[in-house]
């Protein structure tokens, strides 16, 4: 059986805990509340693809590439010296503006030869288009010419229902691995969990796990 080719999150506890990173050329899709770490996964997932020289695409829907690039900075992690550079590209879309975000966006990871992607977030989309089944045509259609053009991608999405996995309950079908992190208050504590639900072509163990945010991101505690 042909080994499955492994890209790294840039969260070495996470990695071991999925056989050594996400699959390449696979789609995750991470979920969770507003605050929970979402931002901060998708741009360590990128950072890390960065060190390895790889080019990367960051494709926002609700901050400016300014704010990402900010966001960052306390972390230790350039996101301006690598767009100066061209290694990484931060696209602002308007889905209010915008009705095809998929065409441009492949011609762009094809052409640049991408091997990362993010999609932040599938929420703001969801907003734009009337139904739910026009959300999931839309997100199938972005994530399948991502897929084809080689690409491995991470894609977030809020949560409003904590029994749900993501905004519109189409999300999770969509992707090859569902990821949800949560924060919870337990007194004057808050504590932060990941839980990977699951990862296609991967031995997951199904638990909860705690992490926490240090100088170099985010990192399992346990």
């Amino acid at each position: 059986m042909p080994k499955v080719e492994r890209v790294s999150t840039g969260i070495k506890k996470l990695d071991k805990l999925i056989e050594g990173g996400l699959v390449k050329g696979s789609s995750t899709l991470i979920s969770g509340g507003a605050g929970t770490g979402k931002t901060i996964f998708c741009s360590q997932f990128i950072w890390e693809g960065l060190q390895n020289g790889e080019t990367c695409l960051y494709i926002t829907l609700e901050e400016t590439p300014k704010d990402i690039i900010q966001d960052v900075v306390g972390f230790g992690w350039d996101f301006e010296k690598y767009a100066k550079s061209g290694k990484l590209m931060i696209e602002y879309k308007d889905p209010f503006k915008v009705t095809d975000i998929t065409t441009p966006l492949i011609e762009m990871i094809s052409s640049k030869k991408v091997q990362r992607v993010v999609v932040d977030s599938t929420s703001m989309m969801g907003l734009y288009f009337q139904n739910v089944f026009e959300v999931r045509k839309q997100l199938f259609k972005l994530l399948t010419g991502i897929k084809s053009a080689g690409a491995t991608s991470v894609v977030t999405s809020e949560i409003v229902d904590k029994d749900g996995l993501s905004r519109f309950g189409v999300e999770e079908f969509t992707t090859d691995g569902v990821m949800v992190l949560k924060s919870t208050s337990m007194g004057k504590e808050t504590v932060k969990t990941l839980e990977v639900k699951k990862m296609r072509r991967t031995n997951i163990d199904g638990g909860t796990h705690t992490f926490d945010f240090n100088k170099n991101g985010i990192d399992l505690t346990d």
